[in-house]
């Protein structure tokens, strides 16, 4: 029985139709449903191994959408939940750890001030469901810090945000140590648990950029069993950027 799925290639993403392995294997490029993003469109899609394993899971964003990015009002900066779009994984992602992505758009940027104060996006990949994430209210809980076994080194706890959580931020990135701020890679949490994992990218370096690769660092133990990711990479193809998670390791939860 033939099936569709995505393609992933330097030039594009690209819908192609090939015939399992004798209905046995699951891997395949799969693209999750287009949502609007001012005028253009946001998606998701996995790339999984012959047993539905992720080997990347990302988020697309095409050039419309980039290019009518609303700019500073002038009410300064903060987390605009206005400017949120939130996107579902598809179905054949039904095993990976991410439950949906929420992507923000920060025109201001947002706290600390000359910092993270320029036009960026907050690409979140959530291991819980958007109406689980949307119940993250009690103080507290924001405020709960997870045991330094689990945050990779030098990372540190800042910023609890209702219904987002808290943050976590590498005090060696090169913003926090007098350089211009481009990227970064922050982790989250809600009652002391990691469940999210954020690319916090400007649109400038977005735009300009054609490809780029870094390692997410790494705890020394991990909380729950599961497949994580070691590499974030930008990579554009045919209108449309791709910020991909990938570099897939299992762990496990000690």
């Amino acid at each position: 029985m033939k099936k569709l799925f995505f393609v992933f290639t330097a030039a594009a993403v690209v819908l192609t139709s090939c015939t399992k392995d004798k209905g046995q294997s699951k891997a395949g490029i799969f693209k999750g449903p287009e949502t609007t993003m001012h005028e253009g469109k946001a998606w998701t899609w996995v790339q999984l191994d012959k047993d539905g394993n992720p080997e990347r899971v990302a988020i697309s964003v095409n050039e419309d959408a980039l290019n009518s990015m609303p700019t500073d009002d002038g009410s300064g900066g903060g987390h605009d939940h206005d400017n949120n779009t939130v996107l579902s994984f598809p179905s054949q992602a039904a095993n990976i750890a991410f439950k949906h992505a929420w992507v923000n758009w920060n025109p201001a940027g947002h706290p600390p001030a000359n910092i993270y104060t320029s036009p960026h996006f907050d690409f979140h990949f959530y291991t819980v469901s958007s109406a689980e994430r949307e119940t993250f209210l009690d103080p507290a809980k924001l405020a709960a810090s997870v045991p330094a076994e689990y945050l990779p080194a030098n990372y540190i706890g800042i910023d609890p945000v209702p219904t987002m959580g808290k943050h976590y931020v590498d005090v060696t990135s090169p913003e926090l140590n007098g350089q211009p701020f481009t990227e970064t890679f922050i982790l989250g949490s809600y009652d002391a648990k990691i469940n999210f994992y954020e690319p916090m990218i400007t649109l400038e370096f977005l735009k300009a950029t054609a490809t780029y690769e870094r390692a997410i660092p790494q705890p020394a133990k991990y909380q729950q069993n599961g497949y994580y990711p070691t590499k974030m990479r930008i990579q554009k193809a045919g209108q449309a950027t791709n910020i991909i998670l990938e570099g897939f390791v299992y762990r496990t939860a000690s």
